[in-house]
């Protein structure tokens, strides 16, 4: 079989054990982005040279009896937020075409002394902002089920990536939804952890309380072998967790007998596809045929989720992209005749409208007079969420829900309605404004498309999510 469809845990076993070069591995995937890429348009920058220098010196290290990581020689794409020394990082947007980053971030340094080899850079919503990648500077990333279709997002490059066999995995990041929905829209896994359990160091910041790695796989193994390799305390970044991060592999085959499954009323009501609800509950059906039985669970503060988020969210994006001025890096307009008119017009030119219609949302409730009316009410929205959370966990172990309302719509078909998209993340926000682990897997179909089942879990309890979800994985039905 040709590596570019086989799993992470495959291919590190295939070249731990000499049955393939980690070189002819990424040799394979490269060829693969040179043919699709144009099609899918999923990465921003390719890292040829780079990737077939590491995976030599893979061969070299195996070659000589050294001892390799537990990624050894798997090709991963890095979502082009998240920064790589000495490759372009541009968070698809304008203001950093040309930015070029001095040091990886952790996740990237963690990756690299686990074996993996980085293929290259991957195409997302400017600044992370979007739920469909239309506003890349660069263009759309298209859905590798259907062109025509939406990828998700914002990490859409890494999900149509690993969905088009351009990379075994992919890392993207998620703010409100933004690994689990591109997942749920390619038919993949991804996996947005605890907040804290992943360094953001080295994250390009959108909203920091909100902002959390990880993972875009084919499958849970591979979710829960590169979660495993990115989880863990940095000094570098003070909100990461000390807790002790288990193998996430070791417990995935121990069925889900004894666990309780909650499934929130709120998420089944109006708005969802019949066929998204109809592949939820057959779900549920199915786990409890498990001996996982299903518990109706209430979760009220949903209706808050969307609006609390969309105000904490562009408050701290405000807050965050003020630093991109024209003035220390990346674009500048010129020339300007004084510096505030340099200020305005980098800043005009230099952000797409998404962005700047964040920013603008940002700053107004963040404003005198209007503090208390938005910002301060959102934050207790938030409270009032994540204690809904808390009570629905004191009857079971994981939340069942759909990913998404609907299965991906067409390219363009939302872009004049920023609301109509906003409105697509409502089971999604919830779980970054409560800090909790959200993972996506595809179950059963909606529209021909796969359907995105969203398991949430108590916080650093990925480990039951994960074993959750390779059950729900074994049990789908290729029809």
């Amino acid at each position: 079989m040709e590596p570019t469809g086989l799993t992470a845990a495959v291919l590190a076993s295939l070249v731990k054990n000499g049955d393939l070069g980690a070189r002819e591995i990424a040799g394979a995937f490269l060829r693969a982005i040179r043919e699709k890429n144009k099609m899918f348009n999923g990465y921003i920058t390719v890292c040829e040279k780079e990737a077939l220098a590491e995976a030599e010196n893979l061969d070299r290290k195996r070659a000589a009896g050294e001892p390799l990581g537990p990624l050894a020689g798997v090709p991963v794409a890095v979502k082009d937020n998240i920064c790589t020394k000495g490759v372009l990082t541009t968070c698809g947007s304008k203001m950093l075409h040309n930015h070029v980053p001095l040091f990886d971030a952790t996740v990237v340094e963690r990756l690299r002394r686990a074996g993996a080899v980085i293929l290259g850079k991957t195409n997302m919503d400017e600044f992370a902002m979007g739920s469909t990648t239309e506003t890349s500077f660069i263009g759309p990333a298209k859905n590798p089920l259907d062109p025509a279709r939406i990828p998700g997002g914002s990490s859409g490059g890494s999900a149509a990536a690993v969905a088009a066999g351009m990379a075994c995995c992919a890392l993207g990041s998620d703010t409100g939804g933004s690994i689990r929905m591109p997942a749920a829209c390619c038919g993949v896994t991804g996996i947005k952890p605890t907040y804290g359990r992943v360094s953001r160091y080295g994250l390009v910041a959108f909203a920091s309380s909100l902002d959390q790695i990880g993972p875009i796989t084919r499958d849970v193994r591979d979710a829960a072998l590169l979660l495993s390799v990115i989880c863990g305390f940095d000094s570098m970044d003070s909100t990461s967790s000390e807790k002790a991060v288990p193998d996430f592999t070791a417990g995935l085959e121990q069925g889900v007998k004894g666990l309780r499954v909650g499934l929130p009323r709120e998420y089944l009501a109006e708005g969802l596809d019949p066929d998204i609800r109809r592949a939820v509950l057959t779900a549920a059906r199915k786990l409890s045929e498990q001996g996982a039985p299903t518990v109706e669970v209430s979760l009220p503060g949903v209706e808050y989720a969307v609006a609390a988020y969309y105000i904490i969210a562009t408050a701290e994006a405000s807050s965050n992209l003020a630093r991109y001025d024209g003035v220390k890096y990346g674009f500048r307009k010129t020339p300007s005749p004084t510096l505030k008119e340099m200020y305005e017009t980098t800043r005009s030119e230099g952000f797409g409208n998404e962005v700047k219609r964040r920013i603008m949302l940002g700053t107004y409730v963040l404003s005198a007079g209007y503090y208390d009316a938005y910002y301060r009410k959102a934050q207790q929205a938030r409270s009032l969420i994540s204690r809904d959370f808390d009570r629905a966990f004191e009857s079971c172990d994981v939340i069942l829900s759909p990913t998404m309302p609907t299965p991906p719509y067409r390219l363009g078909e939302k872009s004049s309605d920023p609301l109509a998209m906003y409105l697509g993340d409502i089971y999604t926000t919830s779980v970054n404004l409560a800090g909790l682990p959200g993972l996506t897997l595809p179950f059963g179909k909606a529209g021909g498309f796969p359907a995105g089942m969203q398991l949430i879990g108590r916080a650093y309890d990925e480990a039951v999510v994960l074993r959750v979800a390779k059950t729900l994985e074994d049990l789908n039905s290729p029809s």
